[in-house]
């Protein structure tokens, strides 16, 4: 039996968090927890509230508990861009046998915010619009990963999935 894996994303908006974790899922079946996504589900229209993120983090962290806990992978498809937040899930994961893979998207700022930010952009197949302003607050506060994490590195400018795959042993 394989060893179960979690997969997190550090990352800005625009990054390409979504099509490096499509390339992941395509080649292992490890179960897509997209955060966009999930919140769609759950809030008729989203705010991005705190109390809002809180709720829907909540569930996805229980969700991906759960499945880790089934013995299967989980590729958690959101921003991880605090340690605090990469350590909690790794703790998760530690508790369940799996291991954690974390995938640092280090696409520049600048394209991944025109990325990102527009009015009417049709993101992944979803309506989603992010302004300017927010995209600067979540890219101030993006906290790279330290040292003695064990990261890959991948330029999500230009997202190769063979590159990609290669990292991850496929």
């Amino acid at each position: 039996m394989t060893q179960a894996t979690l997969y997190l994303f550090i990352g800005y908006p625009g990054a390409g968090k979504t099509t490096a974790a499509r390339v992941i899922h395509k080649a292992t079946g490890a179960v897509h927890l997209w955060a966009d996504h999930e919140r769609l589900k759950l809030f008729e229209r989203p705010t991005h509230s705190h109390e809002e993120s809180l709720e829907l983090y909540d569930q996805l962290n229980a969700a991906a508990e759960y499945m880790l806990k089934q013995g299967k992978s989980v590729i958690f498809d959101t921003n991880f861009n605090f340690y605090a937040d990469r350590q909690k899930l790794r703790k998760i994961a530690t508790k369940y046998g799996a291991q954690t893979v974390v995938i640092w998207l280090t696409t520049p700022e600048a394209v991944a915010k025109k990325r990102a930010v527009h009015d009417q952009n049709l993101r992944n197949g979803y309506q989603f619009a992010m302004s300017s302003e927010q995209f600067d607050a979540i890219a101030a506060k993006l906290e790279p990963p330290r040292k003695s994490e064990k990261i890959i590195k991948i330029d999500g400018a230009k997202l190769d999935e063979s590159e990609l795959l290669r990292h991850l042993g496929r």
